[in-house]
């Protein structure tokens, strides 16, 4: 999440001033039979909307420093409204960043436009692979606020290549992981971590979806700054295609 990001590419793509990224995620995925990520399907029944963004004055209530209180704080919202999960952020402009300097790039250009969708849920809570893929790259982004253990996947399907990020999880998930190594459709492959291991944040999923790695590996930002949020939204697809929800 803290390194630079290298010139746009768009290896994919013959002309991407026209592109519509989305709308060509969704006829690529018309043929995918997705399977839920958390193993279960997200819907209204079971999972909350969560707003982190500057227009939520309840957060000016919590010490979001203090990761204690962060969990506190999202554990007891899904207990009042009877929800397992919690979800959101994605291109939502955060809040919640100043509690870490992972997001710094100067005070003139902090990062604060979350590009992927938390899924918030108990550590432990098995995630499944939506689609079959292989392992793209994998590491511990260890850190305050950081990512914590991170696996990115990568996918092959209509001629296009996407890839798929899951950070915020067990340690535990990094120890017999391989790249190249085959990861079925519905098959699970990782748990959301515990704190302060996942990055020191209430556990979640960071789900992100990316065109371009941009020559990372095991790691990718998942959030950025305003200038360059039109250059994001080309690079990271909207995963709630995929969620369902």
């Amino acid at each position: 999440m803290i390194g630079e990001v290298s010139p746009l590419r768009f290896n994919n793509f013959k002309d991407p001033l026209i592109f519509d990224f989305d709308m060509d995620l969704k006829k690529l995925l018309l043929t995918e039979d997705i399977f839920p990520l958390m193993g279960i399907k997200l819907d209204e029944s079971n999972t909350l909307r969560m707003d982190f963004s500057p227009s939520n004055l309840a957060l000016e209530t919590v010490d979001i420093s203090n990761t204690d209180d962060f969990n506190t704080y999202v554990f007891d919202m899904l207990k009042l409204k009877d929800k397992a999960y919690g979800i959101g952020g994605y291109f939502e402009h955060r809040a919640i960043y100043s509690r870490s300097a992972v997001f710094e790039t100067g005070l003139e250009d902090f990062r604060d436009i979350h590009l992927g969708v938390d899924i918030w849920a108990k550590a432990g809570h098995a995630v499944h692979a939506p689609i079959e893929g292989i392992v793209h790259s994998f590491q511990d982004n260890a850190g305050f606020g950081n990512y914590g253990p991170t696996i990115i996947l990568e996918h092959h399907f209509g001629g296009q290549t996407l890839y798929s990020l899951y950070g915020h999880l067990a340690l535990k998930d990094l120890e017999a992981l391989e790249v190249g190594q085959q990861i079925k459709k519905g098959e699970l492959f990782c748990h959301l971590g515990p704190y302060p291991e996942n990055g020191d944040w209430p556990p979640h999923l960071h789900f992100q979806l990316m065109w371009e790695m941009l020559g990372n590996s095991g790691d990718f930002p998942g959030v950025c700054s305003h200038r360059d949020r039109e250059k994001f939204q080309q690079i990271c697809p909207d995963p709630h295609i995929i969620i369902g929800f």
